[in-house]
């Protein structure tokens, strides 16, 4: 037998596979389609907002001599945020002397005379200075609890350690950590609370990488994670103490 009468493994599974439907073609196209222009049509829609929203709010404080749009037939989109950014460039970098330093322990010392005006100041102040600082510990590593009952984990974002007054107060003595548990979709909302360091499973994992896993329901899944819950509580590993 020469070797054009023999049957080859393709063309059996090629005469075992069904055909395809036009139905099942066009769906699989139509969610492919999908699939590509979703995430490039929510991108582009929030990046168009994020603008259109910064030139609301910088355009009005610009005299129209200065604004493009009054020379132009058309509105030139960006130019508000443009305008944003090189002011608070330059913001920061005037107050990084001397003089800037001065007016801005000045302004600060005016603002805390203010009974409301001081609260608000201070607590927005410190939570901008915990999410644009570049040595701020907080929500830098992911970690693990049981959760809502034993033997359930879920991901949660390790935070600061809890303040004296709020230590002072726990009953429980041992070393506590706060720690920010996000929900699914939405991982802007959640629960915040305090738990001991030992109760706390630190997980070799980006912040990004478990706002996917959470907003997506475990659909995503990092590729560099091969493991996530130990198999029991002695390969847990505590998270540390230092940031």
């Amino acid at each position: 037998m020469n070797d054009s009468s023999e049957i080859r493994p393709e063309a059996i599974a090629a005469a075992l596979t069904p055909p395809v439907s036009w139905r099942t073609r066009l769906r699989n196209y139509f969610l492919t389609g999908i699939v590509i222009a979703g995430p490039l049509t929510v991108t582009a829609w929030l990046v168009w907002w994020f603008v259109n929203l910064v030139d609301g709010w910088v355009k009005p404080l610009v005299p129209a001599a200065y604004l493009p749009d009054t020379y132009l037939p058309f509105t030139v989109p960006g130019f508000g945020l443009v305008l944003a950014f090189l002011g608070l460039t330059i913001l920061g970098f005037l107050t990084a002397n001397l003089v800037g330093r001065y007016l801005v322990g000045w302004s600060e010392m005016v603002l805390a005379r203010m009974p409301v005006v001081s609260g608000i100041y201070k607590g927005v102040k410190q939570v901008f200075e915990t999410l644009f600082s570049q040595s701020g510990t907080s929500f830098r590593k992911v970690g693990m609890v049981e959760f809502p009952a034993k033997g359930m984990w879920t991901l949660v974002f390790i935070s600061n350690e809890p303040p004296p007054t709020v230590a002072a107060v726990l009953p429980d003595t041992r070393e506590h950590i706060s720690v920010f548990l996000p929900c699914t979709p939405n991982p802007t909302t959640g629960f915040y609370f305090y738990l001991p360091k030992a109760d706390v499973i630190e997980v070799d994992m980006s912040v990004e990488d478990a706002a996917k896993v959470i907003m997506s329901a475990g659909m995503i899944q990092p590729a560099d994670v091969k493991r996530l819950v130990p198999a029991n509580a002695a390969e847990a590993r505590p998270v540390s103490a230092g940031p």
